[in-house]
């Protein structure tokens, strides 16, 4: 997420101050990533330094006021101009700890996968109960758009995972099969627990030979 760009977003409307852009930024999303009055005037400070936006005097109350420069207008339009990058995704923690439940010692990974199913699909619930209250009216103003924008992706991210989840027990109880009916071969950590077991944790089936 980036609250630079988020900020220099915001600034581009007019000057504001610290916790009004706060306030303006977790409205545009719904609170979805919420900010404290910190990361703001942190993230004030290093876009000044870069010369991205200036402070502009006071209000009447007294708050200090900032502007965005014409650096910071170049760096915005570079920022919507630019797609996202996808080709470092950022660590997922989900994807790391399936990863690291197959053929953990004491760990069903399908366990682990249903209690994940379970939570994601009540997010995933829930978010479509705040896109139906969204949608109860039509949005009359930038920041209700943008809310609905935000909740929708939330949604089909819910959606994603889910789908992804069916995919991944419905891959690991194939290979659970697969390596059941394997002869084993000379015996090791994997082989000596069973072929199954390595991959879901729990002892697999083993044939008595005759």
């Amino acid at each position: 997420m980036s609250i630079r760009h988020g900020l220099l977003a915001l600034l581009e409307r007019g000057p504001r101050y610290g916790s009004q852009l706060r306030t303006e930024f977790e409205s545009r999303t719904g609170s979805t990533w919420p900010l404290n009055v910190g990361q703001v005037y942190t993230t004030l400070s290093r876009l000044e330094r870069d010369g991205m936006v200036v402070q502009e005097g006071a209000d009447e109350a007294g708050h200090d006021l900032y502007a965005i420069t014409g650096d910071g207008r170049a760096e915005l339009r570079n920022w919507f101009e630019t797609p996202v990058d996808r080709t470092s995704p950022p660590r997922d923690e989900l994807a790391i700890k399936l990863a690291m439940a197959v053929g953990a010692p004491g760990v069903d990974i399908r366990d682990v996968i249903q209690s994940q199913r379970h939570h994601t699909l009540k997010a995933m619930q829930d978010f479509t109960r705040l896109k139906a209250q969204a949608l109860a009216d039509v949005p009359a103003n930038r920041d209700e758009v943008a809310w609905l924008l935000v909740v929708e992706q939330l949604i089909f991210q819910a959606e994603a995972e889910a789908r992804w989840l069916d995919h991944c027990e419905s891959r690991l109880v194939r290979l659970a099969g697969a390596a059941a009916t394997e002869p084993s071969a000379e015996p090791g950590p994997a082989a000596t627990r069973g072929p199954a077991r390595a991959l879901t944790g729990r002892p697999g089936r083993t044939k008595t030979r005759r």
